[in-house]
């Protein structure tokens, strides 16, 4: 998918710095070190869209990325990160909770998850906060170049049991080294973006 504008509007850190627009968001989670700004920049075919650090859970605010005026991405900030003082976690936690309360161009979500590993606690907890909101699901395996072949299929049939995946609750294997599952992910994403 290759977008002429992709932009960064606004990093907010509360309600009153959300960008004053109509276009349909699609929420961006994950743990801290799952990929988020690579699958950013890869998605968006950007190498600096979204800033990569060496060090995980750099987002603290809710970042909105805008796409052709037609979509607007909503990274949010990164969670199981042991470095987070209680009150960034209860700040984070308002922030979170604001947007899914009162955004109403929030169209669905996407939770990436590591193609490596099973889901975390905090992955099924994020999971089930999103279901709670009814809104549409897709789940991304990051760094599945990072899995043998072989072994690729089993490793997604363990994620898509772990985190028992409802009706219409799609995952999707994701590389931002390949861009393997790019395409297929950005249809995905827009269909829920498109939904009335």
């Amino acid at each position: 998918m290759q977008f002429h504008k992709a932009e960064l509007v606004i990093s907010a850190p509360d309600r009153h710095s959300w960008p004053d627009s109509n276009l349909p968001e699609i929420v961006l989670a994950g743990r801290s070190n799952v990929g988020k700004s690579s699958f950013i920049n890869a998605m968006t075919e950007r190498k600096k869209l979204a800033y990569v650090g060496s060090t995980p859970g750099k987002t603290r605010l809710l970042n909105f990325f805008n796409l052709d005026d037609r979509y607007m991405l909503v990274d949010v900030p990164g969670y199981g990160y042991a470095n987070l003082s209680k009150q960034q976690l209860l700040r984070f936690g308002e922030m979170m909770e604001d947007y899914f309360n009162e955004r109403k161009q929030k169209k669905g979500a996407v939770i990436l998850v590591d193609a490596r590993h099973l889901p975390t606690e905090d992955d099924h907890t994020m999971l089930e906060y999103i279901r709670y909101f009814s809104l549409p699901i897709i789940i991304v395996a990051t760094k599945i170049d990072k899995v043998p072949k072989t072994k690729r299929a089993h490793q997604l049939a363990v994620i898509r049991k772990d985190l028992q995946l409802q009706e219409g609750e799609r995952l999707f294997a994701f590389s931002s080294a390949t861009k393997e599952g790019s395409d297929e992910i950005w249809k995905a994403m827009i269909e829920i973006m498109e939904m009335k």
